[in-house]
């Protein structure tokens, strides 16, 4: 007969464990569901059982639609949201909701959640909104909840937004001083939805903008991009010839929140331990944003991501008219900022005139000595050009490994 497995005894002084606050957590997760008349999660209880399994704290909530909604009860946010308060559950991290129909209490619900900052201890940092269905009612009261939020990372791809409801996101944005990451891809957003954007970008601490899948082409893509160039360029110009080009307000990363129970605190604190440990085992010589800052971002138009592929960015129609205008303040942009990044322009047919100034600016911005820039384009253009840039590129790390792995 094959042994059953034994847990392994904790040492004395060793942190509590998490298994028995996820066994009532899903005890209570279950009891609202069956008080709401609304159908389990079958990730969420998935998710759970095998974070009770493995003794590790569950910092990621994916809630999705049930598969069969004509014979079951729909999987409702409700109930998630009343356990996680009920528990006083302050590790999770990450909240995610693809597929739903959300109703007009379960947004008021949701927004209540993330403004009570007094009521939870640690909320969520990143919200992902995934092809949901919401009314102008929901949005506009989610857009609201936004400013009171500890959120650094909110996705809303898939959801179609007219300029109503596109407004009343974008509400809740300005003057965000704390929101860093936005993804709005495949969204429906067209040539108008360029100018709010830059608006939005210029009032708020948005750096890392994820826009792939619509429809800006050229003029709404030069109305986002005009006030980062205008920025950079200055910024570029005023810097003196001594100061280091590395300078400026850098993303913060999102700080751990302290608090909650006893229990709670200790385990979040073990597990803070060994990630600080894991990072400090890392070489120095290693180059990246990591640096943690106390206080709230200082809000500006600059970006250090921003991924704008497959957006129609090209020749064609009155829109393309524009390109030549777009080409330079983009050559600006990448020619000056020492923020920026990362840049995606994959799926836009920007033409050989383009890729030749997009390579000029990055051999320019080498010249200046600014942070590498990883950079996508279309391949349709000279072999030669898309080689170029691509040497100018910022490398992936797997590609340095592979290379250090071959000549060992």
């Amino acid at each position: 007969m094959p042994r059953a497995k034994k847990r392994k005894e904790k040492s004395p002084g060793a942190p509590p464990s998490v298994v028995p606050i996820l066994q009532k957590f899903l005890k209570t997760y279950q009891k609202h569901c069956a008080q709401s008349r609304t159908s389990l999660c079958p990730t969420i209880q998935r998710d759970l059982k095998n974070s009770i399994d493995r003794e590790q704290i569950l910092r990621k909530f994916t809630l999705v639609r049930a598969g069969d909604t004509a014979s079951h009860p729909p999987v409702s946010l409700e109930p998630l949201l009343l356990a996680i308060r009920e528990e006083s559950y302050t590790l999770g991290r990450e909240l995610c909701l693809w597929g739903l129909q959300l109703t007009n209490p379960e947004i008021a619900r949701l927004a209540l959640f993330l403004e009570s900052k007094g009521h939870t201890i640690c909320p969520v940092t990143t919200l992902e909104i995934i092809n949901c269905k919401m009314d102008l009612w929901s949005l506009g009261r989610l857009g609201k909840a936004l400013q009171f939020s500890n959120l650094y990372f909110l996705a809303l791809d898939y959801c179609k937004f007219g300029n109503k409801e596109l407004e009343s996101i974008f509400s809740g944005l300005e003057n965000n001083q704390r929101l860093q990451g936005l993804s709005l891809r495949y969204c429906g957003l067209g040539p108008p939805s360029g100018l709010r954007l830059g608006s939005v970008i210029s009032q708020s601490a948005v750096c890392k903008l994820h826009l792939d899948g619509n429809d800006l082409q050229c003029s709404g893509t030069l109305a986002l991009l005009r006030p980062l160039a205008e920025y950079a360029e200055l910024q570029g110009k005023d810097r003196p010839a001594t100061a280091s080009p590395h300078t400026g307000n850098l993303p913060l990363l999102p700080q751990v929140c302290g608090g909650g129970s006893s229990t709670l605190s200790q385990i979040a604190k073990s597990s803070e331990a060994a990630t600080v440990k894991r990072t400090s085992r890392r070489k120095r010589g290693e180059r990246g944003i990591r640096k943690k800052v106390k206080g709230l971002m200082e809000a500006g138009p600059w970006v250090v991501a921003l991924h704008l592929a497959d957006n129609s960015i090209d020749r064609t129609g009155v829109e393309g008219e524009q390109l030549l205008e777009l080409t330079q303040t983009l050559t600006r942009l990448i020619e000056y900022s020492p923020h920026l990044r990362e840049l995606d322009l994959g799926n836009n047919v920007l033409e050989e005139t383009a890729a030749v100034g997009i390579l000029g600016a990055l051999r320019a911005r080498k010249i200046g000595k600014l942070p590498p820039l990883k950079i996508t384009v279309t391949p349709r253009i000279s072999s030669d050009t898309f080689t170029s840039i691509w040497k100018h590129s910022k490398k992936s790390n797997r590609t340095s490994k592979r290379k250090k792995k071959v000549k060992n």
